[in-house]
């Protein structure tokens, strides 16, 4: 089953949108909302707010990506904004051929939906002069 709670925030003034409706999908998105919520460096953020639409190379066909977080944050007397995605590392990676085929297909295909995600939201970061980071648990647990 998959982990899914909604996160109230402490700090709601931070917050853009609807602070009834930040849902965490995992208990890293989790520990990272509370990073953006309680950090004084970040100045405002927001969870899945922004909509970028993607050509998936699966079907051929626009789509929609919600990217885990954008957010506002003073870095060296300036302010920087970055979208985040959350992922575990091993999702970040082309799959291994394994055995198991039927697994190896479902992987294989997530990647590539990744991927086009992936390069929509670095186009999206790159033309508003944003940053676009994928956080794994090798950076969320620093």
């Amino acid at each position: 089953m998959a982990y899914k709670t909604k996160y109230k925030p402490e700090n709601a003034q931070k917050y853009v949108g609807n602070t009834n409706n930040i849902i965490c999908r995992s208990l890293w998105e989790r520990k990272f909302c509370k990073y953006l919520d309680n950090n004084e460096n970040v100045i405002r953020w927001s969870s899945e707010e922004i909509k970028i639409p993607y050509l998936s190379t699966i079907d051929n066909s626009v789509h929609f990506y919600y990217p885990d977080f954008v957010f506002e944050a003073k870095k060296d007397d300036k302010v920087l904004t970055y979208m985040v995605e959350i992922k575990p590392e091993k999702q970040t990676k082309k799959p291994k051929l394994r055995k198991n085929k039927k697994t190896y297909l479902q992987e294989s295909i997530q990647f590539e939906i990744n991927t086009c995600k992936w390069k929509a939201a670095s186009e999206y970061c790159k033309k508003n002069g944003w940053i676009f980071k994928i956080l794994t648990e090798k950076e969320i647990f620093k």
